[in-house]
Protein backbone atom coordinates (compact mmCIF):
# COMPACT_ATOMS: atom_id res chain seq x y z
CA UNK A 1 0.00 0.00 0.00
CA UNK A 2 1.34 3.34 -0.93
CA UNK A 3 0.42 5.81 1.56
CA UNK A 4 0.68 9.67 1.82
CA UNK A 5 0.61 11.88 4.94
CA UNK A 6 0.54 15.36 4.78
CA UNK A 7 2.82 17.31 7.46
CA UNK A 8 2.48 21.13 7.88
CA UNK A 9 5.21 23.45 9.94
CA UNK A 10 3.52 25.45 12.47
CA UNK A 11 4.68 28.26 14.78
CA UNK A 12 5.62 26.18 18.56
CA UNK A 13 2.99 26.76 21.30
CA UNK A 14 6.02 28.04 23.35
CA UNK A 15 7.18 30.39 20.57
CA UNK A 16 6.55 34.39 20.58
CA UNK A 17 4.83 35.75 17.71
CA UNK A 18 5.59 39.24 17.06
CA UNK A 19 3.57 40.55 14.14
CA UNK A 20 5.69 42.26 10.78
CA UNK A 21 2.42 45.01 10.32
CA UNK A 22 4.33 45.43 6.47
CA UNK A 23 3.67 42.08 5.51
CA UNK A 24 0.47 42.00 7.34
CA UNK A 25 1.94 38.79 9.22
CA UNK A 26 4.01 36.96 11.71
CA UNK A 27 7.48 37.83 11.32
CA UNK A 28 8.62 34.29 10.49
CA UNK A 29 12.73 35.12 10.93
CA UNK A 30 11.70 35.58 15.44
CA UNK A 31 9.35 32.24 15.40
CA UNK A 32 10.63 29.18 16.46
CA UNK A 33 8.95 26.52 14.25
CA UNK A 34 7.82 22.77 14.45
CA UNK A 35 5.36 19.75 13.04
CA UNK A 36 2.02 20.80 13.37
CA UNK A 37 0.46 18.56 16.49
CA UNK A 38 -2.08 16.93 14.88
CA UNK A 39 0.67 15.51 12.16
CA UNK A 40 1.89 13.65 13.97
CA UNK A 41 -0.79 10.94 14.69
CA UNK A 42 -0.96 10.77 11.03
CA UNK A 43 2.58 10.20 10.59
CA UNK A 44 1.94 7.49 13.25
CA UNK A 45 -1.55 5.40 11.82
CA UNK A 46 0.57 5.48 8.32
CA UNK A 47 3.46 3.57 9.85
CA UNK A 48 0.87 1.89 11.66
CA UNK A 49 -0.82 0.34 8.74
CA UNK A 50 2.38 -0.24 6.98
CA UNK A 51 3.69 -2.60 9.86
CA UNK A 52 0.32 -4.31 9.87
CA UNK A 53 0.18 -4.76 6.29
CA UNK A 54 3.91 -6.08 6.01
CA UNK A 55 4.73 -4.20 3.27
CA UNK A 56 4.04 -0.46 1.63
CA UNK A 57 5.42 2.99 1.28
CA UNK A 58 4.71 6.10 3.25
CA UNK A 59 5.44 9.27 1.83
CA UNK A 60 5.79 12.51 3.36
CA UNK A 61 4.64 15.69 1.79
CA UNK A 62 4.90 19.26 2.89
CA UNK A 63 4.59 22.65 1.16
CA UNK A 64 6.63 25.85 2.21
CA UNK A 65 9.85 27.69 2.14
CA UNK A 66 13.41 25.64 2.65
CA UNK A 67 12.28 25.40 6.49
CA UNK A 68 10.09 22.91 6.20
CA UNK A 69 12.72 20.21 4.86
CA UNK A 70 13.06 19.85 8.47
CA UNK A 71 9.85 18.38 9.41
CA UNK A 72 10.06 16.23 6.34
CA UNK A 73 13.41 14.79 8.02
CA UNK A 74 11.47 14.45 11.21
CA UNK A 75 9.30 12.15 9.41
CA UNK A 76 11.45 10.19 7.49
CA UNK A 77 13.50 9.46 11.13
CA UNK A 78 10.57 8.34 12.50
CA UNK A 79 10.31 5.27 9.75
CA UNK A 80 8.86 7.08 6.53
CA UNK A 81 10.10 5.68 3.46
CA UNK A 82 10.74 9.56 0.78
CA UNK A 83 9.65 12.93 1.03
CA UNK A 84 8.07 14.99 -1.33
CA UNK A 85 8.49 19.30 -1.03
CA UNK A 86 6.42 21.56 -2.57
CA UNK A 87 8.22 24.92 -2.81
CA UNK A 88 6.54 27.89 -2.01
CA UNK A 89 7.47 31.02 -0.64
CA UNK A 90 6.01 33.11 2.24
CA UNK A 91 3.08 31.63 3.56
CA UNK A 92 -0.96 30.75 1.77
CA UNK A 93 -3.72 31.35 3.92
CA UNK A 94 -5.84 29.52 1.46
CA UNK A 95 -6.63 25.97 1.59
CA UNK A 96 -8.47 25.17 -1.39
CA UNK A 97 -5.21 26.74 -3.18
CA UNK A 98 -2.97 24.44 -0.93
CA UNK A 99 -5.41 21.68 -2.04
CA UNK A 100 -5.27 22.21 -5.75
CA UNK A 101 -0.93 22.60 -5.57
CA UNK A 102 -0.94 19.12 -3.73
CA UNK A 103 -3.47 17.15 -5.91
CA UNK A 104 -1.78 18.51 -9.18
CA UNK A 105 1.56 16.89 -7.91
CA UNK A 106 -0.47 13.79 -6.19
CA UNK A 107 -2.14 12.86 -9.01
CA UNK A 108 0.96 11.05 -10.82
CA UNK A 109 1.56 8.83 -7.40
CA UNK A 110 -1.40 7.19 -7.47
CA UNK A 111 -1.36 6.88 -3.71
CA UNK A 112 -4.03 4.34 -2.33
CA UNK A 113 -4.24 6.55 1.06
CA UNK A 114 -3.84 9.77 1.89
CA UNK A 115 -3.34 11.27 5.93
CA UNK A 116 -3.84 14.56 7.23
CA UNK A 117 -3.89 15.61 10.72
CA UNK A 118 -7.61 17.01 11.68
CA UNK A 119 -6.37 20.61 11.20
CA UNK A 120 -3.22 23.30 11.40
CA UNK A 121 -2.60 24.48 15.15
CA UNK A 122 -2.14 27.93 12.69
CA UNK A 123 -5.01 28.44 10.86
CA UNK A 124 -7.29 25.48 11.99
CA UNK A 125 -9.47 25.57 9.18
CA UNK A 126 -9.62 21.73 8.83
CA UNK A 127 -10.20 21.30 4.82
CA UNK A 128 -7.10 20.47 2.87
CA UNK A 129 -7.12 16.75 2.96
CA UNK A 130 -11.38 16.84 2.13
CA UNK A 131 -10.44 19.35 -0.48
CA UNK A 132 -7.84 16.76 -1.91
CA UNK A 133 -9.61 13.93 -1.72
CA UNK A 134 -12.61 15.40 -3.70
CA UNK A 135 -10.33 16.55 -6.14
CA UNK A 136 -8.82 13.24 -6.70
CA UNK A 137 -11.92 11.46 -6.59
CA UNK A 138 -11.03 9.64 -3.20
CA UNK A 139 -13.73 8.42 -0.71
CA UNK A 140 -13.08 10.76 2.28
CA UNK A 141 -13.75 10.42 6.34
CA UNK A 142 -12.67 13.12 8.87
CA UNK A 143 -12.07 12.67 12.48
CA UNK A 144 -11.13 9.25 12.66
CA UNK A 145 -10.27 7.93 15.24
CA UNK A 146 -10.01 4.16 14.54
CA UNK A 147 -8.51 2.78 11.06
CA UNK A 148 -9.03 -1.39 10.10
CA UNK A 149 -8.09 -2.66 6.29
CA UNK A 150 -10.59 -5.29 5.32
CA UNK A 151 -9.18 -6.81 2.18
CA UNK A 152 -9.68 -3.79 -0.97
CA UNK A 153 -11.70 -1.39 1.65
CA UNK A 154 -10.89 0.47 4.56
CA UNK A 155 -13.52 1.13 7.76
CA UNK A 156 -13.01 3.85 10.22
CA UNK A 157 -14.50 4.96 13.54
CA UNK A 158 -15.66 8.47 13.78
CA UNK A 159 -16.26 10.64 16.23
CA UNK A 160 -19.15 12.50 16.63
CA UNK A 161 -20.72 14.97 18.38
CA UNK A 162 -21.94 14.63 22.56
CA UNK A 163 -20.31 11.41 22.30
CA UNK A 164 -21.40 9.51 19.97
CA UNK A 165 -19.31 7.48 17.14
CA UNK A 166 -19.66 6.39 13.56
CA UNK A 167 -17.69 3.45 11.71
CA UNK A 168 -17.77 3.75 7.75
CA UNK A 169 -16.46 1.22 5.07
CA UNK A 170 -15.32 2.81 1.73
CA UNK A 171 -13.01 1.68 -0.98
CA UNK A 172 -9.54 2.79 -1.55
CA UNK A 173 -8.38 4.85 -2.34
CA UNK A 174 -9.02 7.25 0.40
CA UNK A 175 -8.56 10.82 1.60
CA UNK A 176 -8.88 10.56 5.52
CA UNK A 177 -8.17 13.59 8.39
CA UNK A 178 -6.87 11.79 11.91
CA UNK A 179 -8.61 13.11 14.89
CA UNK A 180 -5.54 13.64 17.59
CA UNK A 181 -5.28 11.08 20.39
CA UNK A 182 -6.03 8.16 17.84
CA UNK A 183 -2.51 6.85 18.76
CA UNK A 184 0.75 7.74 20.62
CA UNK A 185 3.57 8.48 18.20
CA UNK A 186 7.08 7.57 18.66
CA UNK A 187 10.26 9.23 18.46
CA UNK A 188 13.02 9.02 16.14
CA UNK A 189 15.24 6.50 16.81
CA UNK A 190 18.82 7.41 17.24
CA UNK A 191 19.29 5.33 13.56
CA UNK A 192 16.06 6.57 12.19
CA UNK A 193 18.18 10.21 12.42
CA UNK A 194 21.01 9.08 10.87
CA UNK A 195 18.98 7.19 8.20
CA UNK A 196 16.76 9.99 7.65
CA UNK A 197 19.73 12.06 5.94
CA UNK A 198 20.67 8.97 3.29
CA UNK A 199 16.76 9.03 2.39
CA UNK A 200 15.02 11.10 -0.68
CA UNK A 201 13.06 14.41 -0.49
CA UNK A 202 12.21 15.46 -3.92
CA UNK A 203 11.94 18.52 -4.02
CA UNK A 204 9.22 20.38 -6.67
CA UNK A 205 9.76 24.20 -8.19
CA UNK A 206 7.09 26.76 -6.83
CA UNK A 207 6.16 27.28 -10.73
CA UNK A 208 5.29 23.60 -11.13
CA UNK A 209 2.96 23.57 -8.62
CA UNK A 210 1.75 26.86 -7.52
CA UNK A 211 -2.38 27.44 -8.19
CA UNK A 212 -2.39 31.61 -7.59
CA UNK A 213 -6.05 31.66 -7.82
CA UNK A 214 -6.20 32.25 -4.35
CA UNK A 215 -9.70 32.78 -2.93
CA UNK A 216 -9.24 33.29 0.98
CA UNK A 217 -6.66 35.38 2.49
CA UNK A 218 -5.84 37.24 5.85
CA UNK A 219 -7.33 41.21 5.50
CA UNK A 220 -5.66 42.59 8.65
CA UNK A 221 -3.71 40.83 11.78
CA UNK A 222 -3.72 43.49 14.48
CA UNK A 223 -2.77 43.19 19.01
CA UNK A 224 -5.68 42.73 21.40
CA UNK A 225 -5.86 45.65 23.35
CA UNK A 226 -5.11 45.38 27.21
CA UNK A 227 -8.19 47.12 29.13
CA UNK A 228 -7.35 46.39 33.09
CA UNK A 229 -10.58 48.37 34.28
CA UNK A 230 -11.73 46.98 37.82
CA UNK A 231 -15.19 47.70 39.06
CA UNK A 232 -16.36 46.81 42.55
CA UNK A 233 -19.90 45.74 42.80
CA UNK A 234 -21.79 46.80 45.93
CA UNK A 235 -25.60 45.94 46.70
CA UNK A 236 -27.52 43.08 47.76
CA UNK A 237 -27.33 39.92 46.06
CA UNK A 238 -29.65 40.50 43.82
CA UNK A 239 -28.08 43.46 42.49
CA UNK A 240 -24.69 41.91 42.19
CA UNK A 241 -25.65 39.07 40.02
CA UNK A 242 -27.38 41.36 37.70
CA UNK A 243 -24.81 43.67 37.14
CA UNK A 244 -22.49 40.54 36.94
CA UNK A 245 -24.71 39.14 33.85
CA UNK A 246 -25.39 42.14 32.11
CA UNK A 247 -21.33 42.60 32.38
CA UNK A 248 -20.88 39.42 30.97
CA UNK A 249 -23.61 40.36 27.96
CA UNK A 250 -22.86 43.99 27.09
CA UNK A 251 -19.47 44.30 27.83
CA UNK A 252 -17.37 41.48 27.74
CA UNK A 253 -20.31 39.64 25.43
CA UNK A 254 -19.43 36.20 25.92
CA UNK A 255 -23.36 35.51 27.07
Amino acid sequence: MKIAVLVKQVPGSESSLPINFDQNWIDEEQVSFVMNPPDNYAIEEALLIKEKLGSGEVVIISKGPNRVQKIIREGLAKGADRGIHLFEEGHNTDPLASAKSFSKIMKSENFDLILSGLQSDDLGLSQTGVLIGEMLGYSTATLVVETMIKGNSLKVKRELESGWFQWVSFPFPASISIQSGLNSPRYPSLKGIMGAKRKEIRIISENEHSDSSKQQYIEKISLPTANKKTEIIEGDSEETIDRIINILKSEIKVL
